[in-house]
């Protein structure tokens, strides 16, 4: 989808923000792909760890923005906002492309203080004030919503979401036409490919995923150890690191002391595909605040069962009992009910993991369907007037 240009025009510039090179490496590499091959000139402003060079072969420049994305220091925000605003006035930025909750306060912010009015503003979940219920969480998003749709905002924002409940949480309806819903950052269903299933006990469910226990990991190996108790024959394989940026990491040796039982940490994983390829089911019991999981979706590619909570994010990508299942958050004894429920269906597994595979490939889930909804949200932000 090229934007039509005249030859003498120059192109017009992309600047997407994001707090960490490794998450836009990991989810957004094909968003840059195709607005390259738009013919915009794209770059990425990003705190530089080890992912430069990945991030320029897609074309894109890497600009570099010391900006923690842990800090909740209003003072240290705007002096990088103030900093942001530099680079993009420097770029001539056309649109600014602020993802994760962080980047867009901090990119919304600068975009306003540079007079860049084309912006969207891509929210990948909202964290712990997503899964808060209490009157501080409700007023935490309260006050997002007022910043976000405020003084943030201009009159060619436009709204990327990977699930209608945080367009809601916004006070936003998920289909104005400012809001854009995709799917997540979409999966590459060729690169997680369906493979034969494992034999059928006992059921081998894997969790990958960064270890925090936001991601309720505590819970699976909880809930594993009951159904084990009650005659289940089902194990539990955990594949990820600690974030140590992240203050909900638990620590290594929780993990270690973990293993044992049913339960294996096995530290991170370069191989996703083939980890799913030796488990039947692929499990986030995430206790809130979720986009839209990616790996839920590389699970569902590899034609795999979920096993997951009823949240936001989790539950736009998983119909109960037809992808997977879906429980409580937070809550051990329902399941554990689901383990002891998928050990004992191996038929019901085979048919969730076929049913979760045709999900992402009709469901507008594949990069090339995320790649596709973005390309077109940037013809239409830069369409004369």
């Amino acid at each position: 989808m090229a934007l039509a240009m005249s030859p003498t025009a120059p192109a017009k510039t992309l600047v997407f923000v994001v707090t960490e090179d490794w998450f836009f490496a990991s989810h957004f590499l094909p968003m840059a792909r195709a607005a390259v091959a738009m013919g915009l000139s794209v770059a990425v402003v990003t705190r530089v760890r080890d992912h430069r060079s990945v991030i320029e072969a897609t074309g894109a420049r890497v600009m570099e923005l010391d900006a923690e994305r842990s800090s909740l220091n209003p003072m240290a925000a705007g002096y990088a906002a103030g900093q942001l605003a530099g680079i993009l006035k420097a770029l001539k930025a056309d649109i600014v492309h602020c993802i994760a909750l962080r980047g867009i306060l901090v990119g919304g912010t600068a975009a306003a203080m540079a007079g860049i009015p084309r912006r969207v503003f891509a929210l990948t979940g909202l964290g712990l004030l997503g899964a808060r219920e209490d009157a501080s969480g409700r007023l935490s998003r309260l006050a997002l919503k007022g910043l976000i749709r405020g003084p943030l905002a201009s009159r060619d924002t436009r709204f990327l979401f990977e699930n209608p409940d945080d367009a809601r949480a916004l006070g936003l309806d998920p289909s104005d036409t400012a809001v854009t819903l995709v799917g997540g950052a979409g999966v590459d269903p060729e690169m997680f490919a369906p493979r034969p299933l494992p034999p059928p006990a006992p059921l081998r469910v894997a969790i990958v995923a960064r270890m925090l226990w936001s991601k309720g990991i505590d819970v699976a190996v909880e809930a594993l150890r009951r159904a084990r108790a009650d005659g289940a024959a089902v194990q539990l394989s955990l594949y990820g690191a600690p974030d140590p940026s992240n203050r909900r990491a638990i620590p290594e040796e929780t993990l270690r002391g973990w293993t044992g039982d049913g339960v294996t940490w096995h530290g991170p994983t370069r191989d996703v595909a083939g980890a799913f390829a030796a488990h039947h089911v692929g499990c986030l019991p995430s206790r809130g605040g979720e986009g839209l999981p990616r790996t839920l979706l590389e699970a569902a590619a590899c034609g795999r069962a979920l096993l997951t909570s009823d949240v936001p994010g989790c539950r736009a990508l998983v119909r109960d009992g037809v992808e997977g299942l879906l429980v409580p958050p937070g809550d051990v004894g329902a399941l554990a009910a689901a383990l002891t429920r998928l050990a004992a269906d191996p038929e019901g597994v085979a048919r969730m993991g076929a049913a979760a595979r045709a999900r992402i490939l009709e469901g507008g889930y594949t990069e090339e369907a995320v790649a596709a909804a973005v390309a077109g949200l940037y013809t239409e932000l830069l369409r004369p007037a």
